[in-house]
């Protein structure tokens, strides 16, 4: 009994034992650096900003303030039309993931919501097909007095 658990105890420290190389013998990754960047801020509150990094990831934005008209109903059901001032935003992305595989996202955001456009982005299947319908059936009076 004694040996069964030596030999357990043995073989959990060399399964706890850390495995593969050490750190000093893995090729550390490239340090990545910003190599260009751009921010412009103007009076209208209008502004563009933008970066590269030194792995060629680049991501650019723009933000536009604009007038919106809101419809908000009350407890009675009347329809109130405000005027409110939000953001527009359009950007792009680009970057390569750790596959390889080139990565070019774009977006808009204003009053349709967040609308990012992007090969690598799935797609929702459409599906075609009619709804049954139930067949019409003769009208029947019935009841009192027929």
């Amino acid at each position: 009994m004694n040996k069964l658990l030596f030999i357990a105890a043995v073989m959990a420290v060399v399964a706890g034992a850390p495995q593969g190389k050490k750190e000093s013998e893995t090729a550390a990754a490239p340090e990545i650096v910003v190599v260009s960047q751009a921010d412009v801020r103007n009076l209208d509150g209008s502004s563009q900003w933008s970066y590269t990094q030194s792995d060629g990831a680049t991501r650019e934005e723009s933000q536009v303030q604009k007038k919106f008209q809101t419809v908000s109903t009350d407890a009675y059901g009347k329809q109130t039309v405000n005027d409110v001032i939000g953001n527009t935003n359009a950007g792009s992305s680009f970057w390569i993931s750790p596959e390889g595989q080139r990565i070019y996202l774009t977006w808009v955001a204003d009053e349709g919501g967040f609308q990012p456009k992007g090969d690598h982005l799935p797609v929702a299947p459409v599906h075609v097909y009619t709804l049954p319908v139930a067949p019409a059936l003769p009208y029947q009076r019935t009841g009192l007095g027929y």
